[in-house]
C-alpha cells in the first residue's frame, strides 16, 4: 500500500487531486482509517505491532503530502505570475483627455464676448457682508426684495452672498467713471434643490457708469452677447418685468435654431 499511496501522491497534477488521493487514505472512511478501526479485533500483542506499523505508514503519508502540496502551491504561484506578468516594454495605453465642464466654457466664452465690447471682469468675495450684500445697494432689512432670496448666514454675522452684486459697490468705491465691468462668479441662495433651482448657482452681472448710458446700451450689449453665444441668427426678445430690487427692469428670451 504504501508504495502505491507515494506513488499517487507524487504523481498528483493538482491540489483538487492531491486531496482527493488523501481523503482515499487517510480520510473516515480511507483504507488506512479502516485497518486502524480493524485492530480492536487483533490479540493485544500483535495490535501493538499492527498499530505501530499503521501509524508508521500514516506518518510517512502524510509528509509525502504536505511535500507534495507545497510543491503545487509553488506551482500555482509561479502560473499566476507568470500571467499576470506586465511586459513594460508594451506601448502605454492613451486615454481621451478631458475637457472644461461646460459651466466653465460659458464663462470663458462670456468673458471673451465682453472683453471685445470693452469690459473688465472683476471678481469678489463669496462671503461678504450685510452692508454690502443688501444695504449698500439699498435694500435694507425691511426691503420686499430680501424676500427673494433665502440667505446662508454665518455665525459671525457674515454670509454667503446671494448676488455678485456687492463687487459693484466696492468697484465703485475705489474706482472713477467712466468705466464698464462684469462680475462673473458664485452665488449662494438657501433654496431647495430642483430641476431649476440649486443653493449655489454662477452669475454674470455687469455694470456700466458713464454719461449717456440708455437701455439702448442694455439691449444692444444683451442682442451681441446672446449673437455671439448661439450664432448671428439668434433673435432676442425684450419685454418689461417687474424686480423689486431693480427700476426699469426688464427680461429676454433668445430664440435659437439650432441646426442639429
Amino acid at each position: 500500500m504504501l508504495e502505491q499511496a507515494l506513488q499517487e501522491i507524487e504523481n498528483a497534477p493538482s491540489l483538487e487531486n492531491l486531496q482527493t488521493v488523501k481523503t482515499h487514505y487517510l480520510g473516515k472512511s480511507g483504507a488506512l482509517t479502516s485497518q486502524l478501526k480493524e485492530l480492536g479485533k487483533l490479540p493485544p500483542e500483535e495490535r501493538k505491532a499492527r498499530g505501530a506499523e499503521i501509524n508508521a505508514l500514516k506518518g510517512q503519508l502524510e509528509e509525502a503530502i504536505s511535500t507534495r502540496q507545497m510543491v503545487l502551491n509553488a506551482q500555482a504561484l509561479e502560473a499566476r505570475l507568470r500571467s499576470e506578468a506586465v511586459d513594460v516594454t508594451l506601448p502605454g495605453v492613451n486615454f481621451p483627455a478631458g475637457g472644461p465642464h461646460i459651466i466653465s466654457r460659458i464663462l470663458d466664452d462670456m468673458g471673451d464676448l465682453f472683453t471685445r465690447m470693452g469690459y473688465r471682469s472683476v471678481h469678489g468675495f463669496e462671503v461678504e457682508t450685510d452692508q454690502y450684500n443688501f444695504d449698500a445697494l439699498n435694500i435694507p432689512w425691511f426691503h420686499p426684495a430680501r424676500d427673494m432670496w433665502d440667505t446662508f448666514w454665518l455665525t459671525d454675522g457674515r454670509l454667503l452672498r446671494t448676488h455678485t452684486s456687492p463687487m459693484q459697490i466696492r468697484y465703485m468705491l475705489e474706482h472713477t467713471p467712466p468705466f464698464k465691468i462684469i462680475v462673473p462668479g458664485k452665488v449662494y441662495r438657501f433654496e431647495a434643490t430642483d430641476a431649476t433651482h440649486e443653493s449655489m448657482f454662477h452669475q454674470v452681472e455687469g455694470l456700466v457708469v458713464g454719461d449717456n448710458i440708455s437701455m439702448a446700451d442694455l439691449k444692444g450689449t444683451i442682442a451681441e452677447l446672446a449673437r455671439g453665444l448661439f450664432g448671428s441668427s439668434a433673435k432676442v426678445r425684450f419685454q418689461p418685468s417687474y424686480y423689486p430690487f431693480t427700476e426699469p427692469g426688464a427680461d429676454f428670451a433668445v430664440w435659437w435654431e439650432n441646426p442639429r
